[in-house]
């Protein structure tokens, strides 16, 4: 298993989220928006998503993330941040593709909020018919 020498970029996106992410070699911390990642994601459901990459690859405590994300909601960043993550440790060892796919880390969750079309209230709900 690689590890790597220099900082590797990648970006990871959920919704309308994006997460800028920094990968490094170092002791496994995380750093988000300048603070450290379980005070800027205080839910431990969040925590657990966000080092799901690292789990499922065996490659807890190997890496420094310094991370950037901005959009969305806290649920949308924390996951937009786990796909930054793993597609950076896909360009770190292209061999832990195989479980990052299997997991399902590398696919971009698109559900973004529709927008409201006009002469509707809201992006499909029409205003009540009239016969009269």
């Amino acid at each position: 298993m690689a590890v790597a020498t220099a900082a590797v970029w990648a970006t990871g996106r959920r919704k309308n989220a994006v997460a800028r992410v920094r990968l490094l070699p170092g002791t496994g911390r995380i750093v988000v928006n300048g603070r450290p990642f379980e005070e800027y994601f205080p839910i431990r459901a969040l925590q657990i998503v966000v080092r799901q990459p690292f789990t499922v690859t065996d490659t807890d405590g190997r890496y420094d993330v310094l991370a950037k994300v901005a959009g969305g909601g806290i649920s949308g960043q924390a996951g937009a941040l786990r796909h930054g993550i793993a597609r950076a440790l896909l360009k770190v060892d292209a061999t832990l593709r195989p479980p990052l796919k299997q997991a399902g880390l590398l696919t971009r969750d698109p559900r973004v909020k529709e927008r409201r079309k006009y002469g509707l209230k809201k992006a499909r709900k029409r205003p009540q018919f009239s016969k009269r």
